[in-house]
């Protein structure tokens, strides 16, 4: 998948070095100077300007990006970001600071598909965000996390069920899913699962076994990544 980070300072480039381990592709917007030079030593493609600007935006491609994480420690840049993504039809996670109010949070988590809060969670959380995972009933991300990929058997209670409907612990969220030998992508609301679909969950490591046995049935060898 390929996303564009628009901030390059403490959580924008943490964000950007966990999608590019994973295989992904980034590009980054910065306004800084310095901190472009230091994205660019760490090899990433790095737009230098305002990532509000929409010619400044433009240069990073935006039509061929599934995603846009504005993360910022400016709310205006990383709304007017965020909007930019929405004209090219890209998933738009937005960084806001925890000590804005609760009308001003949400007056913007309605005109975007993720609101993250870097002091709860962090560079982990914007890009499992930025992925389809949904963290509003989670409080903190933190080492206790665990990415397993699953393969829904053919007898799995879950096969027919779209993927938005499957009712899973709190601490458990399904964030992309793939047909058998295809790419993983982010499950659209319409997505139906099939016998040998794969599903990747991001859980509690406690909570591992029982997300095993609610999407595979019981008894389901498990295959995890």
């Amino acid at each position: 998948m390929r996303f564009v980070i628009v901030g390059s300072g403490r959580v924008g480039l943490r964000t950007a070095r966990i999608l590019q381990e994973e295989g992904h592709e980034v590009t980054v917007i910065e306004n800084d100077a310095e901190k472009a030079d230091r994205a660019r030593s760490e090899g990433f493609f790095v737009v230098e300007g305002d990532g509000a600007g929409e010619e400044v935006f433009e240069q990073a491609d935006p039509e061929s990006a599934d995603a846009v994480g504005a993360l910022t420690g400016d709310l205006n840049v990383n709304f007017a970001a965020c909007m930019l993504g929405k004209h090219y039809g890209c998933r738009t996670v937005m960084r806001i600071d925890e000590d804005y109010r609760g009308d001003i949070y949400h007056k913007f988590a309605d005109d975007v598909d993720e609101v993250v809060y870097p002091e709860r969670l962090g560079a982990a959380g914007a890009k499992t965000a930025l992925l389809g995972g949904n963290f509003s009933v989670i409080a903190d991300l933190t080492a206790a996390l665990q990415l397993t990929t699953l393969t829904v058997p053919d007898e799995s209670p879950i096969v027919g069920r779209r993927v938005t409907s499957i009712d899973l612990p709190e601490d458990v969220r399904i964030y992309a899913h793939g047909r058998a030998h295809e790419r993983m992508t982010i499950p659209l609301p319409q997505t139906t699962v099939e016998g040998g679909d794969k599903l990747a969950v991001i859980a509690e490591r406690e909570a591992v076994p029982e997300a095993r046995r609610l999407l595979q049935g019981d008894g389901a060898a498990a295959s995890e990544s």
